[in-house]
């Protein structure tokens, strides 16, 4: 790939993604794929005016061996020099950029009931400090090519060559064109105009409906409301969480969703691929679940707190969208659930709720704001997906027919 398309690629990253600001930290995390790129967007950082950039490096095979050799007492451990880099981060709270490149299957093999106990044990203590960051810092998730990922979307290919497509489509979905920082201005006001007219029907609940089986009914929190694109830390800094982004999303009140949905991609969670599955809800609690890949995954996933069974996010995403119809798989989750409309077991987002600012987080909690340690998303949309928003004053207003906006 040429670098100065990539060169492109960083700065949105670094001004549109994050929008480092003079004077600030940056923390990225990464893995071992494309240490040239990171180099890039770690420049752009610095062009962008930050004081510092430190870049973390991921490696699943590391992480295979970790869970493999460590006892659960140590994984469960947090040392002294662990916990100060967490109070670090949520006193000079630093911008965090994410940029995935993992194999989806690249943890295959692991002793997935330690991981999950580590991960518990271990969130008592990082959830103080991640509770007092929230909503205060621009964070930025994005991805490259890594060779196993590649391979695996165009098996036929060449790693070369693999890795060559995989690029050209990250590029396309992120929109890195002639101009991308203008491109996104527009894509982000597109966005904001169709959550505005969301937002102005006063939901209640919303109804989906697919031939695949899904027969759905969430309800929404008197105050919520919906976000998209671009959003506005309460440093008062406009940044972009997700390269890319197409959907529309709203955090459900707690306690009310029933039926049954079914995916319509595989889930990679915890570098596993979940597949073809479906869940079913009582009460707003997942009850039920199936699947014909890692079901045993699905129902450790749900079962890692008491919030993880319940939903933290509902999100629009039309079926003709630049993803879905660049007619991958991506087995991404950060590419998948914007080609289709998606749930989230596990953690809601407490800036989707009216005046957030002003209240707590525990406020928000009693108001119907799912708490977790996971937030997980799943896809649901298909092509003929219909979704009917129930108003708070009697109306049934159309919101997709045939998996798209019927606006």
């Amino acid at each position: 790939m040429k670098k100065t398309i990539l060169k492109k690629y960083a700065k949105l990253i670094a001004t549109v993604g994050v929008n480092v600001q003079k004077g600030q930290e940056v923390f990225i995390n990464a893995d071992l794929d494309q240490p040239e790129f990171v180099y890039m967007v770690v420049e752009e950082c610095y062009r962008a005016g930050a004081k510092k950039v430190v870049v973390d490096w991921d490696y699943q095979p590391l992480a295979k061996l970790t869970y493999r050799w460590r006892t659960n007492k140590t994984l469960a451990e947090m040392a002294e020099y662990e916990e100060a880099r967490w109070k670090h981060m949520a006193d000079k709270l630093p911008c965090r950029i994410y940029l995935i490149s993992e194999d989806p299957d690249g943890l295959k093999g692991i002793n997935q009931k330690k991981m999950a106990k580590a991960a518990q044990a271990r969130y008592k203590i990082i959830k103080p400090y991640r509770e007092s960051m929230e909503n205060k810092y621009q964070w930025c998730i994005a991805a490259v090519p890594g060779a196993a990922w590649a391979k695996k979307l165009f098996p036929k290919l060449s790693k070369a060559q693999a890795i060559e497509k995989l690029w050209e489509a990250i590029l396309s979905a992120s929109r890195v064109t002639e101009d991308p920082i203008e491109a996104w201005k527009a894509h982000n006001e597109d966005l904001r105009k169709r959550c505005d007219y969301l937002n102005s029907l006063g939901i209640q609940t919303l109804e989906y409906r697919s031939s695949n089986g899904t027969d759905f009914r969430v309800g929404m929190m008197e105050l919520g409301e919906f976000k998209g694109g671009g959003d506005t830390s309460l440093q008062g800094i406009y940044f972009n969480p997700n390269i890319p982004t197409e959907e529309c999303f709203i955090s459900p009140k707690k306690g009310e969703a029933e039926g049954i949905v079914y995916s319509t991609k595989p889930l990679s969670y915890q570098g596993q691929l979940i597949e073809n599955f479906s869940i079913r809800f009582e009460g707003g609690k997942a009850v039920e679940v199936h699947a014909e890949k890692n079901e045993e995954l699905l129902k450790q996933l749900i079962s890692m707190d008491e919030g993880a069974a319940y939903l933290g996010e509902c999100a629009l995403v039309p079926y003709d969208s630049p993803i879905q119809n660049s007619g991958l798989l991506f087995y991404n989750t950060l590419f998948d659930e914007n080609a289709a409309c998606h749930l989230a077991l596990g953690k809601g987002f407490a800036d989707t709720i009216q005046g957030f600012e002003n209240r707590t987080l525990e406020e928000c909690r009693e108001m119907g704001l799912n708490e977790s340690m996971v937030h997980e998303d799943f896809m649901i949309g298909s092509e003929d997906l219909e979704i009917d928003a129930h108003t708070r004053d009697g109306r049934i207003v159309p919101i997709f027919r045939k998996g798209n906006w019927a606006f």
